[in-house]
């Protein structure tokens, strides 16, 4: 009887899958998947998985220890707004045309509207964006683009407080400041849901005219 009323269950509400095995609850190897197909197709030997392009490029100016950056006039206000945020020096490009991706440093990369395959600049860290406006589209995400596994490593934990993940935090001796800005592994399989397509579709070109020019503002004239 019992066995009975757990099967109405099962079909009526729960709705199980005949094979649970079609059904994988998503985790950090979901994540590092995510991570290995984005490198792969933008031909970068790593990549770092990351909540936004904005934090992305905010840890790679932490890890290089940037003491300024190179903003183009018209872009999102984010970006220079990192200066503020980590004290440190801000210039403006006063002419400058950009088409998907711009410096900001001489090593790092604001592609947040990029996508392309095998567009890695070499040597290069390069920050994508997931946001929901973007070619492929997560709602919120994004992933820097780097060298070497050093700083694969380093950024990871930096945007994982510290962490190295899949590991329980209190089994790690912990010896690097992390900014809780990991990609959670259903932003990871969503991405990895939608990455064929958006390699299927051809992506729009984005470029400085798209965004306004942010010295007029108040908040820059400061």
């Amino acid at each position: 009887m019992v066995k009975n009323k757990v099967t109405v269950i099962k079909e009526e509400f729960v709705r199980l899958p005949d094979n649970p095995m079609e059904y994988v609850t998503p985790n950090w190897d979901t994540v590092t998947e995510f991570e290995r197909r984005i490198a792969e197709f933008f031909g970068a030997p790593y990549a770092v998985a990351v909540d936004s392009c904005t934090h992305g490029l905010e840890l790679c100016l932490r890890y290089t220890q940037a003491e300024y950056v190179n903003i183009p006039r018209n872009t999102y206000l984010s970006v220079p707004m990192l200066a503020h945020k980590l004290g440190i020096k801000l210039f403006w490009q006063d002419v400058y045309m950009w088409h998907n991706w711009y410096p900001i440093t001489p090593k790092i990369i604001d592609a947040a509207v990029m996508w392309g395959e095998k567009t890695y600049c070499s040597g290069s860290f390069m920050c994508l964006s997931f946001q929901y406006q973007k070619h492929l589209s997560l709602g919120r995400g994004g992933m820097i683009l780097c060298h070497d596994e050093a700083s694969y490593n380093q950024l990871k934990k930096m945007s994982y407080d510290g962490r190295l993940p899949g590991i329980p935090w209190r089994e790690q001796d912990i010896d690097t400041v992390g900014y809780h800005y990991y990609m959670t592994p259903e932003t990871a399989a969503l991405g990895l849901e939608k990455l064929q397509a958006a390699i299927d579709t051809p992506p729009r070109i984005w470029s400085h005219e798209d965004y306004p020019d942010l010295t007029q503002m108040k908040i820059f004239k400061k």
